[in-house]
């Protein structure tokens, strides 16, 4: 059996789109359509429920476009919404909490765990609460959770400074404490974090594992697909849809190096708060 309908994902503005470029990666004939709240971003920064009903409304737009399954690709909108999501949502549904937490009980050997991820989601101790829950059903109860918010992170991601003097020295700054708990597995919970991985990586030295939820999730939704039997069966090239709720061409100037395959195009305009729900 095969589905050529759309994988959407949705995000409050564009670090969901590290985790779309690890579906496509591991599902490169899968069509997809991705939704950018950018006029509402951050989410980080809403109430519990203004957040779930952005969520909400996002939905309602990607069904409105006959998509076959929806991937969270916002750390908060998953902290607040995946249950409300998944209750009301007419296909599956994937967080990117969950598989990150996942891959870091799996990949530790020692039991520390670091986690590091905005002011916002380290507060809401979503992840926290997922790599005890995963630890608990592994039986594991040796483990030790280390948290550090790195706030800059999401800044020096957004302007490019991926590998600069500023960035290393931040996060030296950043990662000393969690160098210091000798973690051995560092969760890069904020979806703009895998754009600094070489120099997360070069300060953690090479004892620590690095956990990329974008990859983690991209491994769930690749599962999923398998096993609903929902693959795509098209031999022709897959459609790639971009929207966002701010100005298009901003939207495409930003999103180039997150997407590391050039510039998209036909980004289209959309606001989905005229979408009326309940929370």
């Amino acid at each position: 059996m095969t589905d050529n309908r759309p994988i959407g994902l949705f995000d409050s503005g564009i670090g969901g789109l590290t985790v779309l470029r690890e579906i496509w990666k591991t599902a490169p004939d899968e069509s997809t359509i991705y939704f950018g709240d950018n006029s509402r971003a951050p989410y980080g920064t809403k109430s519990r429920s203004t957040v779930i009903r952005y969520s909400l409304q996002n939905l309602k737009f990607l069904e409105s476009k006959d998509v076959k399954m929806i991937v969270v690709a916002c750390n908060t909108a998953s902290a607040y919404a995946y249950e409300e999501l998944k209750a009301r949502a007419k296909v599956p549904v994937v967080e990117v909490v969950t598989p990150g937490a996942d891959d870091a009980c799996n990949a530790t050997k020692n039991g520390k765990i670091g986690i590091i991820a905005t002011k916002a989601t380290v507060s809401t101790g979503v992840y926290k609460d997922a790599v005890e829950r995963r630890a608990k059903e592994l039986g594991m109860d040796n483990i030790e959770i280390f948290q550090q918010a790195c706030p800059l992170f999401v800044s020096l991601a957004e302007e490019g400074w991926w590998d600069s003097e500023v960035t290393r020295l931040t996060a030296e700054e950043y990662l000393k404490p969690l160098k210091e708990a000798g973690i051995d597995t560092l969760v890069m919970a904020c979806t703009h974090y895998p754009l600094l991985t070489k120099v997360i990586g070069e300060v953690m030295g090479d004892g620590v594992t690095l956990v990329n939820t974008g990859v983690a999730t991209a491994k769930v939704v690749r599962g999923l697909l398998d096993k609903e039997g929902i693959c795509s069966g098209r031999n022709e090239e897959p459609v790639r849809e971009f929207y966002t709720s701010d100005e298009p061409e901003l939207f495409e100037q930003v999103a180039a190096p997150f997407l590391g395959e050039g510039l998209p195009s036909g980004t289209k305009h959309f606001t989905t708060d005229k979408y009326e729900v309940t929370v």
